[in-house]
C-alpha cells in the first residue's frame, strides 16, 4: 500500500530471506567470509546459533549464492529426519541411488560416490537449518557421516544452523563426541540500537527508496528496544510503521508511528537475557578469520593483467548508502579530458593550493601498487568470475588506475556504499548503461574484507584539477554527491 508513497520498488521489510537485502553488519559479513573459508578448507563440522529471527536462514541462502561453482551444495530444511532419512534425503539430492537399505552399506557406498566426486574436483557442503530440532539419533547420524574422508581430505562439509537449544543439546555427554568434531562456532548476536539504524536504511535503500532518512532517531530507539535487535521483529515493527505514516499522510516515521506499531506487535519476551560476551566472541573470531583469509589472498594471488578499460554508464543514483541522499538528475560527463581540465577560479571555496610549484608527479611505492593490484585482483575474482562482467570491468580499470596513478594525483569521491552484492551492483550498472560515459568511475573494495565499496570519479593530475572538474559538474550533481578530492595516496591506504 505504501510503496508508492515512499516511492519504493519493492517491499523493503519482508520477512522472507531475500538476498537482494543481506545486511553484512554487525559481523554478519565477517561471519559469512569466515563460512566460506571453512568450507573451501576441509573444516569439518562448522556451527552457528542465534536466537529465533536473528537471521540464520538468510545467512544460509546468501552462503549458499557465494559459494563457487565447484561446491555441490544440500539443503536440508526438515529437522524431524530419522537416522536412516538424512542419508536417503542426501542421496537423492546427489541424485545418488543405494543399492541396498542396510545403513553401514549405504554409508560405504555414499562414501565411494563422493570420493568420485572429490577426485572429480567436486565438493559437496550439507547445509542444516533448524538443526536444534533434530532427533538426538539424527544428530549421532551427521557425526558419522563427518567421518567420511578419503586418506587426506574431509568429503562432506557440514554446517548446521539452530537456535540456541542446539548448544544446549550439544552440552549433553550423549553428544560430546559430536560436540568435539565441531571446528569452528558463531553466534549471530542481535542488532545494537545504532546498527538498527543502519539496518533500516540499508533496507530502505535496497528496496529502491532516494530520499532523506525516513526513521527518526527517536522511532529507531523505540524499535531497537522493541525488538530486542533481532532482525525478524525490526522487519514486523518497520514494516507496520511505515504503513501507519501512509495512512496520516507522513513521509517520516516518528516515535508515534514506532509505538502504534509495537501496539499492535504481540511479540513473547525473550527466553533468555542476551550473553554479549559469548556473543562478541563469535564476532569477533568470524572477524578474525576474514582477516586472515585476507592475509591469505593477498600473500597468494598474483596481479593479473589490467583489463583495457571500456567506456561505461555514469550512474543516475548512488547504489545503497550507509548515508543515503536523495536521487540526483543523471549527471552530465565532465567536459574534456580529466588530466587537462584547467585550475579552478579564485572564487572555489576549496582550500586555496600552496605558493610553491606543484613537484612532478612521484610514481607509487611499488609494495603500495603490489598491495593494491592483489587486493583488486582477489576482489575481482570473487565478485565478477561469475556473471558479472560490467563490475568486472570496471574493478579491471580501477586496478589498471591505481597501478599506474601516481600517490600525488587525485580523483574524486562520489559516494560509499554498504550494498557489496554482486549480483546487484551488476543490476545497477545494467540499469545506467544508457546513461553518460562511466569510463571515469571507479569502484574502490574498502576493509580487509571487501565490506564496503567506494565509488570515485576521474583522474586528476594534481588538487586543483580535481576541484576544477567538480565545478564543472551540474549543480544538482554536486549537491546530491560528496565529491570531494582525494589523493591515490588515501585511497591506497584505505585499501
Amino acid at each position: 500500500m505504501y510503496l508508492e508513497h515512499f516511492g519504493l520498488d519493492e517491499p523493503p521489510f519482508r520477512i522472507t530471506p531475500h538476498t537482494d537485502f543481506f545486511f553484512d553488519g554487525a559481523d554478519r559479513g565477517a561471519t559469512l567470509d569466515a563460512l566460506v573459508y571453512s568450507i573451501l578448507n576441509d573444516e569439518g563440522i562448522v556451527k552457528v546459533s542465534g536466537e529465533v529471527g536473528s537471521g540464520k536462514t538468510m545467512l544460509c541462502r546468501v552462503l549458499m549464492e557465494r559459494l563457487p561453482e565447484h561446491v555441490d551444495t544440500i539443503y536440508l530444511s526438515t529437522p524431524s529426519l530419522g537416522r536412516d532419512e538424512i542419508l536417503y534425503a542426501i542421496a537423492d539430492e546427489l541424485e545418488f541411488r543405494f543399492t541396498q537399505s542396510r545403513v553401514s552399506v549405504a554409508l560405504r557406498e555414499l562414501q565411494e560416490h563422493l570420493i568420485g566426486l572429490y577426485a572429480a574436483g567436486r565438493r559437496v557442503v550439507i547445509l542444516i537449518d533448524e538443526a536444534h530440532a533434530m532427533p538426538e539419533e539424527t544428530l549421532e547420524q551427521v557425526r558419522l557421516l563427518s567421518n567420511l574422508e578419503s586418506s587426506r581430505h574431509k568429503l562432506l562439509q557440514i554446517v548446521l544452523f539452530g537456535q540456541p537449544e542446539l548448544d544446549e543439546a550439544l552440552a549433553k555427554p550423549s553428544l560430546r563426541q559430536l560436540k568435539d568434531r565441531i571446528t569452528q562456532s558463531f553466534r549471530m548476536r542481535p542488532l545494537t540500537d545504532d546498527e538498527v539504524a543502519k539496518y533500516l536504511a540499508f533496507r530502505m535503500r535496497a528496496a529502491g527508496y532516494r530520499g532523506p532518512d525516513v526513521f527518526t532517531r527517536q522511532a529507531v530507539s523505540l524499535i531497537a528496544r522493541a525488538s530486542g535487535g533481532l532482525t525478524r521483529r525490526i522487519n514486523i515493527l518497520a514494516d507496520k510503521s511505515l504503513l501507519s505514516a501512509f495512512t496520516v499522510d507522513t513521509h517520516a516515521v516518528t516515535g508515534r508511528q514506532a509505538r502504534a506499531a509495537i501496539a499492535d506487535s504481540d511479540f513473547a519476551p525473550l527466553r533468555r537475557p542476551w550473553r554479549r560476551r559469548a556473543a562478541y566472541a563469535g564476532g569477533i573470531l568470524a572477524a578474525g578469520i576474514a582477516i586472515g583469509v585476507t592475509a591469505h589472498w593477498l600473500l597468494s594471488s598474483p596481479p593479473s593483467a589490467p583489463a583495457p578499460g571500456q567506456p561505461a554508464p555514469v550512474p543516475a543514483a548512488p547504489p545503497v548508502s550507509a548515508k543515503p541522499a536523495p536521487e540526483p538528475p543523471p549527471p552530465a560527463p565532465v567536459p574534456g579530458p580529466a588530466v587537462q581540465t584547467p585550475p579552478a577560479p579564485k572564487s572555489d571555496p576549496a582550500p586555496k593550493p600552496q605558493a610553491a610549484a606543484p613537484a612532478p608527479p612521484a610514481s607509487p611505492a611499488p609494495e603500495a601498487t603490489q598491495l593494491s593490484r592483489a587486493q583488486l585482483h582477489r576482489i575481482e575474482v570473487r565478485y565478477a568470475a561469475r556473471g558479472h562482467p560490467l563490475l568486472g570491468e570496471r574493478l579491471a580499470a580501477t586496478r589498471d588506475l591505481l597501478a599506474r596513478a601516481p600517490d600525488d594525483a587525485y580523483t574524486l569521491e562520489m559516494y560509499v556504499t554498504q550494498n557489496i552484492d554482486p549480483a546487484r551492483v551488476e543490476r545497477f550498472l545494467v540499469r545506467a548503461r544508457d546513461m553518460a560515459a562511466l569510463s571515469q568511475v571507479y569502484v574502490v573494495p574498502l576493509g580487509g574484507a571487501a565490506t564496503r565499496l567506494w565509488v570515485v570519479f576521474g583522474d586528476y593530475t594534481d588538487r586543483q584539477g580535481a576541484l576544477a572538474a567538480q565545478k564543472a559538474m551540474p549543480e544538482e550533481y554536486r549537491r546530491e554527491f560528496k565529491n570531494v578530492p582525494r589523493s591515490f595516496a588515501e585511497i591506497r591506504h584505505a585499501l
